[in-house]
């Protein structure tokens, strides 16, 4: 290679294209420029769904453990529930006879149910009936539709 003999640098080409052999390289249609977008675009929005994918199983698979550790809590739970029952019974079947006290636990228990059931019953009648906002404005549509002008 061999260095210029002046020392200026070559004038700048007006046009703003490259001179020379590479002339053309760098430049793309703007169907070229589409393309590509979409091409892209679309690797992306697939990336994306199976990323969430990915963390949905993720979430779907921590939920289903929790969910069976809780169940698993839930039979451990009754079972103490079951063996204090029996304790109580054994204990106070010392002071009034077993057969007394299996009736008051029975009937401690009978109690404790009926509170609960009716709590349970009053905090479901509390929540509305599903849509009810939807089906109300899908009513409303419905008549629009059928008298329009009013």
């Amino acid at each position: 290679m061999t260095a210029p003999t002046s020392g200026a640098h070559p004038a700048p080409d007006p046009s703003g294209a490259a001179s020379g052999a590479g002339a053309g390289q760098g430049e793309r249609s703007l169907g070229e420029i589409f393309s590509s977008i979409t091409t892209e675009l679309s690797t992306l929005v697939r990336q994306e769904i199976a990323l969430a994918k990915t963390e949905l199983r993720e979430d779907a698979k921590n939920a289903g453990r929790g969910a069976g550790m809780l169940a698993g809590a839930g039979v451990a739970g009754h079972l103490f529930l079951i063996s204090l029952t029996a304790l109580v019974v054994l204990a106070l079947g010392h002071l009034i006879g077993h057969a007394w006290a299996a009736l008051v636990v029975t009937v401690v228990w009978a109690v404790v149910a009926a509170v609960l059931a009716k709590s349970g019953q009053k905090e479901l009648k509390k929540v509305p009936p599903p849509l009810e906002r939807t089906t109300a404005t899908l009513k409303e549509d419905v008549q629009w539709a059928k008298h329009p002008t009013n």
